[in-house]
């Protein structure tokens, strides 16, 4: 369902014709629950203002918590009270928008991040719902590196958990302004307590809402900087919680909530003013004899100054299964957190007006090939042009752009700074790469760059603008993989091949010994899943099997030993004689290889030819242990003697060596080592 593959509405594109014009068209060719969300709205808006919204309009977020928090049910609400999809979707069924793929419907689990995009009120919101699971954190890791604010959602009975913690810190490592909310205040064990957040995340908590109820009885809040109760509807069956009652505290309020309120608002201004010197001063020069005075508007303002900044984090609480406080979050979303333009990126400025993107995620296509999510920092981005790509120096041209709506896509004519957009033709690009217009841009650039001090020399221009890419961990878990037969060999390693480009964290290797094929993964979960992909996108029924261990065999003392080997091959007779000793070595400061001398009479009495074979004798035996038939590891062998009559041949001389340190297996003590 493509937007260019009808003339008429790119006409519509180009002549900014009105919305009711635009909802005609797309009630009659169409699907128009997918476009629900953009066109039915109050406001009569042109539909370059829908494609390409004014940039300090654009929130680009992430959803970040511990797996079972509630983030992909929390994104299903935020689409559905945003009017983008018109049931709400649940997680326990497999119908969410998000969860997408059959084994993220089957597990009940989010495993790769999804991209949507939707309004809420004059807002354009693109969201990534991100995994919570620590086997795919380099979803987590990729999403955060783009992304200008996040969403951590914490689980109200449980607080910060493990996988709290990791992504917490890869926010900070990015530098992201975060918004918390917590979520199922409607479980019974649920604990309204910021201090888990202060002790284990090392954060400042700006608390702007407070719970009415608790436990089943959870039934809204109260927003602390406008002093107003939020109430949604309790046990109604079918309530989807699109509708609530806001209204003003009152004396009819129970006393201890009213207290309450008057505590925390309180609070919530001195520590406002602690952290923001302007609202401080502000304090002081208007409302020094009345805090409770203070605009509800400037105490907002202050709080989006002490996000921007990152010195505190808004907290906020709702049940996003039970369909409340939702709405709230998504006005904190837009309030709150950043901008495109009021994210700083130093390498961005010297591009100025030219294109420069960021590759963070590839996704394969069976009809559309790779498709590459881009971040657009600058510039303006469209189809059927050639872009350069920076880290593989080399042009490509993009044929289609698209908008994600997770499984589903919207081709677009351009896409403006500030956003993420979706790519097809793209066929070199991979994760972490950066794209510009032209090489000549980037030059440009680079010379920018040098001119203000910034630019790097030892790798050249084009080094000194290139993007940072995305840290993608080390493996920690392995196993092998086989195909059914041979001739699925290379449908296989086409497979493995695409999806190494999706996933980064997942490696590929052949074990140069054993011969096997080797998955290298975050862990057994992720291992699964590619297993699993493998047999339902692919076709592939493969095995997958424990590693081979590579044994190597060492000795434990020293043996010396003569042998002779006398032998006619048709007439002509070989006989040599060789003495030796072998004795072990320390396998670490040999790094594990056997070394081979002559003694110094010796070394002058052969020729090179004879001194070749006797080391190529040596070698050859220690290809198979005494013990199992490993290879030998971390010994010395030294030549004593080389007697030789007349006639012998080198392969015979490298022979005997080969026999005599054989022979020494019953005199050897042998020892496995890995």
């Amino acid at each position: 369902m493509d937007f260019h593959s009808s003339p008429r509405f790119s006409e519509l594109l180009r002549d900014e014709q009105p919305e009711e014009c635009i909802r005609s068209y797309v009630q009659r060719n169409l699907r128009y629950d997918l476009f629900f969300f953009f066109f039915v709205t109050d406001d009569v808006k042109s539909l370059r203002a829908v494609v390409n919204p004014d940039i300090s309009k654009i929130r680009n977020i992430g959803i970040m918590a511990h797996i079972d928090a509630g983030k992909t049910t929390t994104t299903e609400r935020m689409l559905y009270y945003s009017g983008y999809t018109r049931a709400l979707g649940d997680v326990d069924d497999g119908d969410t928008v998000t969860d997408f793929m059959a084994q993220e419907r089957e597990r009940g689990i989010t495993i790769q991040s999804a991209a949507v995009t939707f309004d809420w009120k004059s807002y354009r919101i693109n969201l990534i719902d991100t995994p919570g699971h620590v086997d795919f954190t380099l979803e987590v890791e990729r999403a955060l590196r783009v992304l200008d604010g996040a969403v951590a959602v914490f689980d109200a009975s449980a607080g910060v958990e493990a996988q709290t913690l990791t992504v917490w810190r890869q926010a900070e490592k990015h530098h992201v302004p975060c918004v918390c909310f917590l979520n199922k205040m409607d479980k019974p064990a649920a604990n309204f307590s910021i201090e888990s957040i202060r002790q284990k995340l090392k954060a400042n908590p700006v608390l702007l809402q407070i719970p009415v109820g608790s436990g089943k009885s959870f039934s809204g809040v109260v927003d602390l900087l406008t002093n107003q109760k939020l109430s949604w509807k309790l046990g109604s069956s079918g309530d989807d919680g699109r509708k609530f009652e806001s209204k003003p505290l009152d004396q009819s309020d129970e006393p201890e909530l009213l207290q309450e309120v008057n505590e925390a608002r309180t609070a919530l201004i001195e520590q406002v003013a602690d952290l923001d010197d302007e609202f401080a001063e502000l304090l002081l020069t208007d409302f020094g004899d009345n805090f409770d005075a203070v605009p509800s508007v400037r105490l907002q303002e202050a709080v989006r100054r002490v996000t921007l900044a990152r010195k505190g984090v808004p907290v906020l609480c709702g049940s996003s299964l039970k369909n409340k406080g939702v709405q709230p979050l998504l006005d904190a979303i837009t309030a709150y957190l950043p901008a495109p333009d009021e994210r700083h990126h130093d390498l961005v400025r010297w591009y100025k007006d030219d294109l420069c993107a960021l590759a963070f995620k590839v996704l394969h296509d069976k009809q559309r090939g790779p498709l590459v999510f881009l971040r657009i920092y600058s510039g303006t981005l469209k189809p059927q042009s050639a872009v350069h790509n920076i880290n593989r120096n080399s042009i490509e041209r993009m044929s289609r752009l698209l908008v994600p709506f997770a499984d589903q896509h919207v081709e677009i004519p351009s896409m403006t700074a500030g956003n993420i957009a979706l790519t097809v033709g793209l066929k070199q690009t991979v994760t972490g790469d950066t794209i510009v217009s032209s090489k000549s841009s980037a030059a440009a650039a680079a010379r920018r760059a040098q001119n203000d001090g910034g630019g790097g020399k030892k790798r050249g221009e084009q080094a000194s603008v290139v993007l940072s890419g995305v840290e993608v961990p080390d493996p920690v878990f392995f196993c092998t993989i086989e195909p059914p037969t041979m001739a699925k060999q290379a449908d296989l390693e086409n497979a493995l091949s695409c999806l190494q480009r999706e996933d980064p964290s997942l490696k590929v290797r052949v074990d140069p010994d054993s011969g096997q094929t080797i998955l290298c993964g975050m862990g057994e979960l992720h291992i699964e899943i590619i297993h699993d992909r493998i047999r339902r996108e692919y076709g592939i029924e493969t095995h997958l099997g424990p590693l081979q261990v590579a044994y190597r065999e060492t000795i434990l003392n020293e043996v010396s030993t003569t042998d002779t080997l006398d032998r006619t091959v048709g007439e002509r007779r070989h006989v040599a004689t060789v003495a030796l000793t072998v004795r072990p070595m320390d396998i670490l400061s040999s790094s594990g290889s056997c070394e081979v001398a002559l003694r110094e009479e010796l070394e002058a009495q052969l020729s090179p030819d004879l001194k070749e074979a006797v080391e190529n004798g040596v070698h050859s035996s220690y290809l198979q242990g005494p013990l199992l038939g490993y290879p030998l590891l971390g010994v010395s062998t030294l030549i004593q003697s080389v007697n030789i009559e007349p006639g012998t041949s080198a392969a015979m001389v490298s022979a005997c060596v080969s026999r005599c340190i054989k022979t020494m297996s019953a005199l050897i003590n042998p020892k496995m080592c890995v």
